[in-house]
């Protein structure tokens, strides 16, 4: 029984420092993918640029593809990890009606994975429009009709 006890308590062990260690690496891999965003693309790019583009790991990989051949210098070792980078904070978004609101208006101080992250009622994603309106978000009425229903029917 005792043996039985400590083998558990090991393995439990195990798995916790194995994932620490993945989580580990994979903060490593976004650290490393931010700065190769930081220092390589937004030597040509604006960031808003990138901020828009919306795209899945095949978009993102074809752009950075790319840039590559026009120059940017990215080793090839580190590709997947910018692309897995560009897809989880630029990443895609749903088709629809305010898609595009979203894109020029809310990526001004957010990533899009916080949008896609933040998922809510009609009436929380009011509130937070409401909230963003408070911090100098500027919206028309129209605007706010079309990005609330966009949020609330795909981010709930």
């Amino acid at each position: 029984m005792r043996w039985t006890v400590n083998t558990g308590s090991w393995i439990a062990v195990t798995l916790i420092l194995a994932a620490v260690a993945f989580g580990a690496v994979q903060d490593d891999g976004a650290a490393k993918g931010e700065k190769i965003v930081n220092t390589t693309c937004i030597s040509c790019h604006d960031i808003r640029k990138i901020q828009t583009q919306a795209l899945d790991a095949a978009g993102w990989k074809a752009v950075v593809d790319s840039m590559v051949t026009k120059g940017a210098k990215v080793e090839n070792a580190d590709i997947p990890l910018l692309v897995s980078y560009l897809e989880e904070n630029f990443g895609p978004l749903p088709e629809g009606t305010g898609k595009q609101i979203v894109l020029n208006k809310c990526t001004v101080c957010h990533d899009l994975r916080r949008v896609r992250q933040h998922l809510a009622s009609p009436e929380e994603w009011a509130d937070t429009l409401g909230a963003m309106e408070n911090e100098g978000l500027r919206i028309s009425e129209e605007e706010y009709i079309e990005v609330l229903r966009y949020l609330a029917r795909n981010f709930r």
